[in-house]
């Protein structure tokens, strides 16, 4: 038998192609019916595609139809429960495309709840976040009093090499705690409805003129986006704290870049907290860097804080982004994207009432 020429043109087919898609897949006709399932999509409903074929999408995984998320475009559900056919419940990002050139067939994508709870927000990071709160109201309270006895004691010292190392320090702890204390504060944002884009370019000329000197931010807008409902002050230091982030994550790269995209995104839908109705979250805002990305042990809980990929990091930067997203009423997710694969940080928020 001949061998085949390993340089010669070999193109996958459909099936090929379509089993090896690394997300549960499945293809529904203009008549409502399954037509395609992929392997991953057989695994997490528990049902072969021979048996999907065919069938009313509603009797496999009714999805989550509310008519006030569709405008045409797909639709998007963030953590929500869904019902199988062999009567199980999954807990799964749900998306659904239109296929281009193709009338009334969709594409459904059914992310599983782990990737849901690395990628936006979930309750488990919502209980960190109040327990947050409840420490460094503590800590504020039961160290930063002491801190500035310890300052006064050490200038009365006079000047030196020990007095000024322990006003140093003691700065050095106070701003600590000054971090921590943003979580303390309660109290509701004042939103109001705003155009992102002075907001952006702000950030972005801050940050070319002090931590990412030396480096090109690229920007990729949408210039059509509408206003968004936020707070004018968290959304920048959000944006900071993500330009900054990015700028430790490529200082060992040779060819170090940094991107600033934004995008409207159709049907995208999230609940705030459980039991909250869901709200369109159709403005979004991006961070890339061509950085490694963040160490696997930690992925899944980049958010929490005091959680930090590098060694002198403090894991109170993101902590403070999602927490500041979420008393937006937006969420931020954390991913790896793009050939070659970049970093992502992504917010989605809301859009201001017309």
């Amino acid at each position: 038998m001949q061998r085949p020429d390993t340089h010669s043109r070999v193109r996958p087919g459909f099936a090929e192609l379509f089993a090896a898609l690394p997300v549960a897949v499945v293809v529904v006709d203009p008549n409502q019916r399954v037509a395609h399932a992929n392997a991953l999509a057989e695994q997490l409903l528990n049902l072969s595609e021979r048996l999907m074929i065919g069938q009313p999408l509603d009797a496999i995984i009714p999805p989550p139809d509310d008519p006030r998320n569709r405008d045409g475009h797909g639709l998007a559900v963030y953590d929500t429960e869904m019902s199988t056919a062999r009567g199980g419940k999954i807990r799964v990002d749900f998306a659904e495309t239109q296929i281009a050139d193709y009338p009334g067939w969709r594409a459904i994508t059914l992310h599983s709840a782990a990737t849901s709870r690395r990628l936006g927000h979930s309750a488990d990071r919502a209980a960190g976040a109040r327990a947050a709160v409840g420490a460094a109201a503590m800590l504020a309270h039961e160290i930063k009093n002491p801190l500035s006895g310890i300052r006064g004691a050490a200038q009365l010292l006079g000047a030196g090499e020990l007095t000024t190392l322990i006003v140093t320090e003691v700065d050095r702890i106070a701003a600590l705690i000054d971090r921590m204390q943003d979580f303390s504060d309660t109290r509701p944002l004042p939103l109001a409805s705003e155009n992102i884009y002075p907001l952006l370019g702000h950030a972005r000329r801050l940050a070319l003129a002090g931590f990412a000197r030396g480096i090109s931010i690229e920007e990729r807008f949408d210039p059509s986006l509408p206003p968004a409902q936020i707070n004018r002050d968290a959304l920048l230091q959000i944006v900071i704290n993500l330009l900054k982030n990015a700028r430790e994550a490529v200082r060992n790269e040779r060819e170090p870049r940094l991107v600033m995209t934004t995008a409207y995104r159709h049907g995208i839908t999230v609940s705030s907290a459980p039991g909250k109705p869901r709200l369109p979250l159709p403005i979004e805002i991006c961070v890339f860097d061509n950085g490694p990305g963040a160490p696997a042990d930690i992925a899944d809980h980049l958010f929490d804080p005091f959680v930090s990929g590098r060694r002198e990091g403090q894991g109170l930067g993101l902590a403070l982004v999602d927490k500041l997203t979420r008393d937006m009423g937006g969420i931020v997710q954390y991913a790896r994207e793009g050939n070659p694969e970049m970093t992502v940080l992504r917010l989605l928020l809301p859009r201001a009432a017309s």
